[in-house]
């Protein structure tokens, strides 16, 4: 996995565009993210306070945005941790490179919505996993 670090994670504040009917907003293009090519594309659903932990990809580079709800993620390299909170209140978008073990909580009082975009379609052996306790961090409850 190299000498991939939390310090590779990329945080890129995105346009939230008030119109009347709703608002738009952008999640990625092509001037923000040149050469990217899209392998597969999904929304997941965050429960309040709910923790979806943990999980590392071998070879996905994952693009976060939290269009609905707050969701908190922390990223792990095996050293140190990091935490970045997008939603709402902080629309981004984060690019986590491969080989960083990453979790995630729902922080709204509602249902979030997550999107990913990603550069490869989804594969189980490409994805390792570890229980909420394989990895000692103390989670807001």
């Amino acid at each position: 996995m190299g000498a991939i670090s939390i310090d590779n994670i990329l945080v890129t504040s995105l346009k939230r565009i008030q119109v009347n009917g709703g608002d738009v907003l952008h999640a990625m293009n092509d001037i923000q993210v040149s050469g990217f090519v899209l392998g597969e594309a999904y929304f997941s659903f965050v429960d309040p306070s709910f923790i979806k932990a943990w999980k590392r990809h071998r070879e996905m580079t994952l693009n976060l945005v939290v269009p609905i709800g707050d969701v908190k993620f922390v990223f792990y390299d095996g050293n140190k941790f990091r935490s970045e909170t997008i939603g709402g209140k902080n629309f981004a978008r984060i690019t986590v490179p491969p080989g960083i073990w990453f979790g995630f909580q729902g922080v709204h009082e509602n249902s979030s919505l997550l999107l990913n975009l990603a550069d490869i379609p989804h594969d189980p052996l490409e994805v390792e996993r570890r229980n909420i306790n394989g990895i000692k961090y103390e989670w807001d409850l």
